[in-house]
């Protein structure tokens, strides 16, 4: 490991502290002109003794303002102690989680997965549009129809189309046939170049695409692309589970990847990532927002500093090897649960890599589903699989008294 590694309390406290002294103290100085301040001391009280002892609740009272990208150029410069650490955070999870090489990467905590995939299609569009003259009809979306929802919200924000790919329904692979198939009626359609969102873990099933695949067909066919691999659930466990492969960027198809540190890093919701290889955000700068110091070249423009250290403090109070134990224990609960469906019979889906379990839903009693807060893959219509998601609050035990409410049915 390049930089991440496991610190003591003491010393993220250290390090936090020294970044909120570099950033800019309203009661200290005299700032007229910059349309921020810490939180409102009247409702919330900054004066609290735990605080001493609370550096991430200490950064949300200081409120720092993370606009821009901080990989790339400085940005608003009351804020330089904790953009710092942002700058790590991103440097770390390239390198050491996605096999990037040094400096070679840029990123920003996003608001979510949502924003980071939109971000990436941006990003894609409007390379193709400057570098390769493209217009909207000859720029589309490839992605399978597993692909989390976002992908449509991409094609509908960015006016461009949105061509979805088959899986096969026992292991949620694409289809090879079905791949080519539909870059075929691509072209046939006027699409010239092609932005792929390639998964890292569904949200349904935890499903693994395979980013050699796409490009191989579209290799085939002459046809530009740039890939993004959308990690937002699998970002934090597929790296660790299963570290020898091709989902990084030492796969030179990959210039892209979203991560989303509130599902398995139990972060803050606001603290999705995006990462990208050099010289690609460019194609996203606003150069009319030229009130803001540096680069504007973010979707959602400010951003909360304290999510950043949120993330950071949890990859550094981990490290790589209690990182590795903690996803280890979530794969031994995911496959005991497997495996005592297995005795019953009971027909699922499940990555080896992962912690999903998507069972049919024709085997579970829709009152056991329902007891258990079992996720449907849709609400309205026909339900075709139920998904247990074994995070960190699911125990065994819990695990057990589930496998014991669907045998009581079955009796």
């Amino acid at each position: 490991m390049q930089y991440w590694k496991k610190l003591s309390h003491e010393q993220q406290d250290a390090r936090i502290t020294e970044a909120l002294e570099e950033n800019i103290d309203y009661s200290k100085r005299v700032s007229l002109g910059v349309p921020a301040s810490k939180l409102d001391g009247q409702v919330f009280y900054d004066k609290a003794s735990f605080l001493k002892d609370a550096p991430l609740l200490r950064t949300v009272v200081q409120n720092p303002n993370h606009i821009g990208c901080h990989t790339i150029t400085e940005s608003e410069p009351f804020f330089r102690g904790t953009q710092k650490i942002e700058q790590e955070l991103i440097e770390t999870l390239a390198v050491d989680m996605f096999g990037a090489a040094v400096s070679s990467c840029d990123g920003y905590v996003a608001t979510g997965g949502t924003e980071a995939n939109i971000q990436a299609v941006w990003m894609y569009r409007n390379l193709f549009m400057q570098d390769y003259g493209a217009t909207l009809q000859e720029i589309a979306i490839l992605a399978s129809t597993d692909t989390h929802y976002s992908v449509v919200k991409a094609a509908n924000l960015l006016s461009i189309a949105y061509y979805p790919v088959a899986v096969e329904d026992d292991t949620r692979c694409i289809i090879p046939e079905a791949l080519e198939q539909t870059i075929i009626q691509a072209l046939t359609q006027g699409i010239k170049y092609v932005i792929v969102l390639n998964n890292m873990g569904t949200t349904m099933f935890g499903s693994i695409d395979n980013p050699d695949l796409y490009a191989a067909y579209l290799q085939k066919h002459n046809v530009p692309f740039k890939l993004h691999l959308d990690g937002a659930f699998g970002g934090f466990i597929y790296p660790t589970s299963h570290p020898e492969n091709n989902l990084n960027f030492s796969n030179p198809h990959v210039s892209s990847i979203t991560l989303d540190a509130h599902k398995m890093l139990q972060a803050p919701y606001g603290t999705g990532i995006f990462l990208s290889r050099k010289d690609l955000m460019k194609y996203v700068f606003t150069k009319e927002a030229s009130y803001v110091h540096g680069m504007d070249i973010t979707l959602c423009g400010s951003r909360s500093g304290a999510n950043a250290i949120a993330v950071w403090m949890i990859l550094y109070n981990y490290g790589p090897y209690g990182w590795l134990e903690k996803i280890n224990t979530l794969l031994y609960r995911t496959e005991w649960c497997c495996h005592a469906l297995d005795a019953m019979g009971i027909p699922y889906y499940r990555h080896p890599k992962m912690n999903i379990i998507t069972i049919r839903a024709h085997a579970i009693p829709a009152q056991v589903a329902a007891d258990f807060l079992l996720v449907p893959d849709a609400h309205e219509g026909n339900v075709n699989w139920y998904k247990i998601v074994v995070m960190d609050h699911v125990e065994i035990e819990h695990l057990q008294a589930f496998i014991g409410a669907v045998k009581a049915h079955q009796s």
